[in-house]
């Protein structure tokens, strides 16, 4: 038998296939060029692309993580940012991106309560937790460079939303069950995503998306990551109805160049995004109309 080339589960894969299944209209009548500012928690930015919450690049350049930061602040964007010592968000911060810091859901909770405290008391713009590390692919609650992870109830989710007195957001968000517990417990932002395929098969955030924008309403800003690499992609999760999205590996590359790279392939994407925008009738990210959507069979 001749040795499959696909592997069916992988959870990326069919993540993108599924972007790639959506079709676009075109609407030039009555179009003009775009803005695409984007307003979050009190805050104006010139694009809706974010950097995703990575970790550990020390080895792409030289202070790689407050590079990521420097590349997101020239470029108007949001950082995130994942874990790492407190020292190290300390330089992330200094450099004045406006950064969410993602904290693991570590078993220790004082680990937890101290991350969100550090982080607050040092600027930043808000805080959440990622939560489909809870468990490994063992059978067992998952361990992060050694650090062991732990499952989490609604309940300590409303001890972390309280403690922050930021926006608190939660990551990993793949389900309208999760949403509805998550906006119940005082969260101010979902980022739908399957951590870069950290389940196999699941199901792709841009089909769940309409499901969980039904089950919660707009009633706090819905985020999307996972495979963006486009503008044509960013459209498409935006069309869907997330208010931004987040970029990870289509960034690393270009952070081999410093902050320069971060800013330049952002910029690239964003540029890409207006040229979507202005073929299919939308001025702003506003006007973004679903409608234009038509869908292959996947």
């Amino acid at each position: 038998m001749a040795k499959e080339t696909a592997d069916r589960g992988d959870s990326n894969q069919i993540t993108r296939e599924y972007f790639d299944s959506i079709l676009l209209e075109a609407r030039y009548w009555d179009s003009d060029l775009p803005s695409t500012k984007m307003e979050l928690y009190g805050e104006t930015f010139d694009t809706p692309i974010m950097t995703a919450a990575l970790s550990h690049l020390h080895k792409i350049c030289p202070d790689a993580m407050a590079e990521f930061g420097r590349g997101a602040k020239d470029a108007g964007a949001v950082h995130w940012v994942g874990m790492g010592e407190d020292e190290e968000l300390e330089d992330i911060l200094a450099t004045g991106a406006k950064t969410v810091k993602i904290i693991k859901p570590h078993l220790d909770d004082g680990t937890v309560f101290h991350k969100i405290e550090h982080a607050v008391s040092h600027g930043a713009f808000a805080v959440g937790m990622d939560i489909d590390h809870c468990f490994g692919g063992n059978g067992g609650y998952d361990n992060v460079c050694g650090l062991p992870m732990h499952s989490k109830t609604a309940a300590q989710l409303k001890d972390y939303v309280q403690a922050a007195g930021v926006p608190f957001i939660v990551k990993g968000v793949l389900s309208p069950k999760d949403a509805e517990k998550c906006v119940e417990a005082g969260v101010k932002g979902l980022l739908v995503s399957h951590h870069h395929g950290i389940m196999r098969y699941a199901v792709p955030p841009l089909m769940i998306l309409p499901d969980i924008i039904k089950a919660v309403g707009k009633t706090v800003p819905i985020f999307v990551d996972c495979g963006i690499e486009s503008g044509m992609d960013v459209f498409k999760a935006l069309a869907l109805g997330a208010d931004a999205v987040c970029v990870g590996r289509n960034l690393m590359d270009p952070l081999k160049e410093g902050k320069t790279g971060v800013t330049n392939r952002i910029n690239e994407m964003t540029r890409e995004l207006m040229s979507v925008m202005a073929r299919t009738g939308a001025k702003s990210l506003a006007e973004i109309d679903s409608s234009v959507l038509h869908f292959r069979r996947f």
